[in-house]
């Protein structure tokens, strides 16, 4: 009788009862068929732009599709005005991706980790400078520099983009704050290391992967600026510049093919620090 009762209740308990078999939830296809269309929705200019840099076409107006062609590949840099101004758009996103960097960590550093009075005043500042209309701080820029007697051009253009990309360093290095754990780097100070060393060889390589994303944040804001660009370029023409004031007569090919070269550099970028990050996550 024993073992008897001790086998059912063995069967009953391997035996899932009805009212705790998980059921999966049905398929709706409605919200996944709303996500392919929002989604094909914006990478349908995208689309077009690479699909336009191999039409061959003949005549400055690059809205027909004519047949498929290289050409344009071949002759990338057959415009010198256009490879000019591509060549001022990267260099210039080059350097304010560094400055803006340099600027912002220090000022995520500093709000992720400690308390100090003005600490809210600050937070809004810089929310504020990501929120503000870019036609407003374009013309605030514009009217320092001409208050300040400061002659527009490339220079200036360098100075208005750090200003508006050091609260996304900021922003995005604070975030990565919120998750560093300080004891790992009071551990380093016990065993010895001082507080540069700790830093650099603890805190540096846990803020990197928001470090680099701010970088790669500031590079993209800056390489397609062409509200506050145009208040404080002067003379210097950059590639947005550029492709607004030819669109008035026909852009050529070699715009699509810049434009895809720099969305897929974007992509490989992009890729490239998500690998990083999931490498030094494992």
């Amino acid at each position: 009788m024993t073992t008897q009762t001790v086998t059912l209740g063995e069967d009953a308990l391997a035996t899932p009862r009805p009212d705790t078999v998980r059921r999966r939830p049905r398929r709706r296809p409605a919200l996944p068929l709303y996500t392919w269309l929002v989604l094909a929705w914006l990478l349908l200019p995208i689309a077009v732009m690479v699909l336009f840099g191999f039409n061959d076409t003949h005549s400055k107006v690059n809205f027909t599709w004519q047949g498929f062609t290289l050409t344009w590949y071949r002759h990338l840099f057959a415009i010198p005005n256009l490879t000019a101004a591509l060549v001022n758009s990267l260099t210039i996103a080059l350097v304010v991706a560094v400055a803006a960097t340099l600027l912002g960590t220090p000022i995520g550093l500093a709000l992720g980790r400690y308390r100090f009075r003005g600490r809210g005043s600050v937070d809004l500042l810089l929310f504020a400078a990501i929120a503000a209309p870019e036609i407003a701080l374009g013309a605030a820029l514009l009217s320092l520099f001409i208050v300040l007697g400061v002659p527009r051009g490339y220079g200036t253009v360098v100075i208005a983009h750090v200003a508006f990309c050091v609260p996304y360093v900021a922003i995005t290095v604070r975030a990565r704050m919120a998750g560093h754990d300080p004891t790992l780097e009071e551990a380093a100070r016990d065993l010895g290391a001082g507080p540069w060393t700790a830093f650099r060889l603890v805190t540096l390589p846990m803020l990197l992967p928001g470090v680099v994303s701010g970088a790669l944040l500031c590079f993209a804001l800056s390489i397609d600026d062409y509200v506050v660009t145009s208040f404080n370029a002067g003379r210097t023409v950059t590639f947005p510049l550029w492709v607004y004031s030819a669109s008035r007569t026909g852009v050529p090919p070699q715009v699509n093919v810049m434009g895809t070269l720099i969305f897929l550099g974007g992509l490989v970028v992009a890729a490239a620090n998500v690998l990083f990050s999931r490498r030094r996550a494992s």
